[in-house]
């Protein structure tokens, strides 16, 4: 979403870092730059100017100029402003209200309020063990109704029965109700949207959010939608008054505008953010950690947070019990793969990497995309059991075999097999003796560096670490250099991923390990 602005503030301030004092017109040629790079990502001309302006007036003074490094400061400045104009703490769904409480969805027709509130009710039902009614007040769009009952069914959430005829606003009543008598916790109204807003669509709001009383009334957005989205929140909060704003569509490739604009715009939170389509693809949004990703400093926090969602325990104990005795068949790689899969791929590990944002290219140049992940778990799907397990089994009768299931050709095959027997080497180093074993050390070494003490006992438990914990891992990992632009991570010389620029672990050759295209060990 926020790779073009990415890019461009990344150059600017680069170009300030590297300078040993800054003048006042040096400051005001970057801020130029910057109200550019701002306008170009579709942010409102009223909250581009109000921010170059507190910038200018913090960074434009004697105790910077006279700073060591005074392009840090400004850096510093431009991250400590976009956080306020995000929205300065992250507010999520406010439940403290009587049962049951009634979140009301508002929003254009196409914004992605019906999967939004499936989200939202999935969320609730795992994370906060509520008890979730879901209704559809959507009399007009066919079957919307239909759509909600059977993302009712796909997340397990209970959703009020479809009764024809009814208007909207019994439609919310008889929701409530029925939510009072089945002792529901939560009771989402999913609303009709138009194609633009209209007089009628208003009146309906008004008379349902009159109805229902609802504790919540959020605007779902698409962020894609640029400056318009930031007339459409104005307009909905004047005629019904929303109390928070929930961003679909975060994980395109739009400008990224109408998330900095909206809440400075409107004064309302931003509470969640849609990155994808699947169910559980729905995030809190964090100001600081969304500053972080803008400015190249990577997402620490989010992305254990992600590990800890998709990482199955089990696995990885069993996966770490099979590398320490140096074991890794094509069924491990697999799993490694989907894993990577899970957490948003390639492009989504990267861009909460600090200091990798800018490797994603060279990356993507190489053919290191997650359609290359595709590819080989296509081959690997392609085998049977035995050739999975031992891959020594494979010569060219079976290539061909697997070539032919798979969609690809011999070459790809003998590059996934290159590419494992390099891992498999380097999980038998990882595991050997003396010290604990390669991958322990460097382990150590990294948990040594963000104060979480020695790794005797192995990794945190990630799925039991509770937000605070977490702000204090992102503050322990910013001062250890890894949340600096250009950081890279401890021990590898700051120079992000081996092989791409930094210090090389031992056993990589370069890059990942046996990747197409990378240098053949020695």
């Amino acid at each position: 979403m926020f790779e073009n602005l990415q890019d461009r503030l990344g150059s600017i301030l680069n170009g300030l870092t590297g300078r040993g004092a800054l003048s006042e017109s040096d400051v005001s040629a970057a801020l130029r730059e910057v109200r550019r790079a701002l306008l170009e990502a579709d942010v409102a001309l009223d909250v581009v100017r109000a921010f170059t302006d507190r910038v200018r007036e913090k960074a434009v003074g004697a105790e910077i100029l006279k700073s060591i490094k005074p392009g840090q400061m400004v850096v510093k400045i431009v991250h400590d402003e976009l956080i306020e104009m995000l929205g300065g703490e992250g507010v999520g769904v406010d439940l403290h209200a009587a049962a049951p409480v009634v979140i009301m969805m508002v929003g254009l027709q196409g914004s992605g309020k019906t999967t939004t509130t499936a989200k939202i009710a999935k969320r609730l039902t795992d994370r906060e063990k509520k008890k979730v009614l879901m209704a559809s007040l959507d009399t007009r769009r066919p079957a919307a109704q239909e759509q909600l009952r059977q993302l009712g069914v796909q997340t397990n959430v209970d959703t009020l029965p479809v009764i024809a005829g009814q208007s909207p606003t019994d439609i919310a009543a008889r929701a409530v109700q029925a939510a009072k008598l089945g002792g529901h916790d939560v009771v989402i109204l999913d609303t009709a949207g138009r194609t633009h807003i209209d007089e009628p669509l208003m009146v309906e709001m008004a008379d349902i959010k009159k109805k229902s009383n609802p504790h919540e009334i959020l605007l779902v957005a698409d962020s894609l939608t640029g400056q318009d989205a930031v007339n459409l929140a104005r307009s909905f909060d004047e005629r019904v008054g929303i109390t928070g704003l929930v961003l679909t569509r975060m994980d395109g490739d739009g400008r990224g505008g109408a998330a900095l604009s909206m809440r400075a715009v409107t004064g309302k939170p931003i509470k969640l953010i849609g990155v994808g389509e699947r169910m559980g693809e729905l995030e809190e949004f964090h100001p600081r950690r969304i500053a972080d990703r803008i400015l190249g400093m990577g997402d620490i926090v989010s992305l254990v947070e992600r590990a800890a969602e998709n990482i199955d325990a089990e696995k990885a104990a069993a996966m770490a019990a099979k590398m320490a005795k140096g074991k890794f068949d094509l069924n491990d790689l697999a799993d490694q793969l989907r894993q990577m899969q899970k957490m948003g791929g390639m492009g989504g590990i990267m861009s909460m990497m600090p200091g990798m944002a800018g490797m994603k290219d060279k990356m993507a140049s190489a053919g290191l995309n997650d359609s290359l992940f595709g590819r080989q778990l296509a081959i690997i799907s392609s085998m049977t059991k035995a050739e999975r397990a031992n891959p020594d089994m494979l010569k060219h009768s079976r290539k061909k075999r697997i070539a032919a299931g798979s969609g690809t050709d011999a070459s790809d095959i003998n590059k996934l097999l290159k590419m494992h027997r390099q891992m498999a080497d380097m999980m038998k180093m990882m595991g050997g003796k003396g010290k604990g074993g390669l991958m322990k050390q460097m382990m150590g070494g990294l948990a040594g560096k963000m104060g979480l003490g020695g790794l005797g006992g192995g990794m945190p438990d990630l799925s039991n670490i509770d937000p605070k914990q977490l702000e204090a891992l992102q503050k322990q990992a910013e001062a250890a250099g890894l949340g600096k632009p250009g950081g890279g991570l401890p021990g590898l010389g700051g120079g992000g991923l081996p092989g791409l620029g930094g210090a090389k672990l031992p056993g990589l050759g370069g890059g990942f390990p046996g990747l197409p295209g990378l240098p053949k060990k020695k």
